[in-house]
């Protein structure tokens, strides 16, 4: 791994445990993507759609695919807001509340299972590194910091 990039170390790792969930979730007739919004969702309150996608940093098309897959297998149900007569509140049925605990138990299996192997100094440095990452990629620090010293050195 010494030769690799940061972004491809990312990626793969990244890849790796989608892959994982997925292979999880298939034997359940579910997807890493369904669980998450399983888990995004409040369990007996609704949650406003509009809401969702930002939640779980999904696009609106993606997630009208999962929501609507969702609502096929009877995991979730629409309502309109009482307080907002435009908008929807998604609830979950009992089959996805079933659902829901078992992504729940996947989630917290895989995170002991890493806490097992990684000493909590190592996870500490991995947690402050990803969160760097994050603040630089939102600040757009990364890209845009060379378009700024273009535009001083050209002033």
């Amino acid at each position: 791994m010494k030769d690799k990039t940061i972004d491809y170390i990312l990626r793969a790792t990244w890849q790796a445990v989608s892959r994982m969930y997925n292979e999880e979730a298939a034997k359940y007739g579910a997807t890493m993507s369904t669980g998450f919004a399983l888990l995004s969702m409040d369990k007996e309150k609704g949650t406003p759609s509009t809401s969702l996608g930002p939640k779980m940093g999904m696009e609106a098309t993606s997630l009208t695919r999962t929501l609507k897959s969702m609502e096929d297998k009877g995991l979730i149900e629409r309502k309109k807001n009482p307080d907002d007569g435009r908008g929807v509140l998604i609830y979950l049925t009992n089959e996805g509340k079933d659902k829901r605990a078992v992504s729940r138990e996947n989630v917290m299996q895989f995170n002991a299972a890493i806490k097992k192997n990684i000493p909590e100094d190592k996870l500490q440095n991995f947690m402050e590194v990803a969160e760097i990452i994050n603040e630089l990629i939102q600040n757009k620090s990364i890209f845009n910091q060379t378009e700024k010293a273009e535009n001083e050195t050209h002033n």
